[in-house]
């Protein structure tokens, strides 16, 4: 996005999309609180006094460059929040994550981040998003290092094709029962339609924290990508309540709805160049798919539906050799 472009934005805006947390920063130390900015993006605010009792909340937004709704989101709700900083109840990281991306307008530079998180990054590991994952990684260790049991990450994007769950999310399997009913109560709270159980990592942020730092971490999907500075903020508007109130340590004020929950049947994985699927890139998320049909094939391996019905969700069959070209879903609550 053009100097041009970002000088148009509401300050807030502007400042969290170009990872500025200056006078944020600023308002927070100013109220007794410990903050840091351990890389480019990253922001933690934490209480003097040590309390493992305090929630430990990690938010990240902009993992994909495009997806920019979640900044606006954030950036009014951490700007109000900095103007009653001591009414902040968590110990808060809050991370920007693809910052070049952001400024040009893309989902990434020369790969996706979001498949970073992972010990083997085989051909990812020269992309130059590597760089910023292990900065953020860095930057994770040492936030929930010597936190409380209760660990919040909350990885917010905004999906590139519609869906018939306009707001749905990513949980990991690994997560233990109680951390996991609250962030599905969470989830529920913000409005989230959609629970997918994930029982493997693909390199996602949310999921390391989980898997690293015993955080209950979810990628949450916030209806579509749109232009920063043009998002529908109404459509944000019960995630945003849910968050505030998460931060400020008030009551939850209960789901709408609970989400349907959702089991992962197989990941559809891009095996070699001769891959091919059978929907098209128009296709929505979770549109059902019968028994028997042929769901993507890679030379001699077919994908099949395998149960009476399976949702696709994620297809993308321009992804790199060996990373996830689609993720199959059964509903189990």
């Amino acid at each position: 996005m053009s100097a041009a472009a970002n000088s148009a934005l509401p300050e807030a805006v502007r400042a969290l999309a170009e990872a500025d947390f200056g006078a944020v920063a600023q308002r927070f130390a100013q109220a007794g609180f410990t903050v840091s900015l351990p890389a480019t993006g990253i922001l933690t605010v934490k209480h003097a006094a040590p309390d493992a009792a305090r929630p430990a909340v990690l938010v990240s937004v902009g993992v994909h460059g495009d997806e920019t709704g979640p900044i606006e989101m954030v950036a009014w709700l951490i700007e109000a929040l900095a103007r009653t900083p001591r009414e902040l109840a968590v110990d808060l990281m809050l991370c920007v994550g693809n910052i070049d991306a952001i400024a040009q307008g893309k989902r990434f530079i020369d790969a996706d981040l979001n498949r970073m998180f992972r010990t083997e990054r085989g051909a990812l590991a020269s992309a130059f998003e590597a760089a910023r994952a292990d900065a953020l990684i860095a930057a994770t260790c040492a936030f929930f290092e010597g936190a409380g049991p209760q660990r919040w990450h909350l990885d917010l994007h905004t999906a590139i094709r519609p869906s018939h769950y306009p707001m749905f999310a990513i949980v990991p399997e690994i997560i233990p029962d109680a951390p996991r009913k609250a962030l599905i109560d969470w989830l529920g709270e913000a409005a989230i339609g959609a629970v997918i159980m994930n029982p493997k990592s693909v390199g996602t942020y949310s999921y390391y924290s989980s898997e690293h730092h015993g955080a209950a971490g979810s990628t949450v999907e916030l209806g579509r990508v749109g232009t920063l500075g043009q998002n529908d903020l109404s459509q944000f508007a019960d995630a945003s309540k849910a968050l505030d109130r998460l931060l400020r340590g008030q009551p939850a004020a209960g789901a709408k709805a609970a989400p349907h929950v959702f089991a992962t049947a197989r990941q559809v994985v891009k095996l070699s160049d001769a891959f091919s699927m059978s929907v098209g890139r128009e296709t929505w998320n979770f549109t059902p798919m019968k028994r028997g049909e042929v769901i993507a094939t890679d030379g001699d391996t077919v994908y099949k539906v395998e149960h009476d019905e399976e949702l696709v969700v994620f297809p993308n069959p321009d992804v790199r050799v060996g990373l996830r070209a689609g993720l199959m879903v059964t509903r189990i609550g």
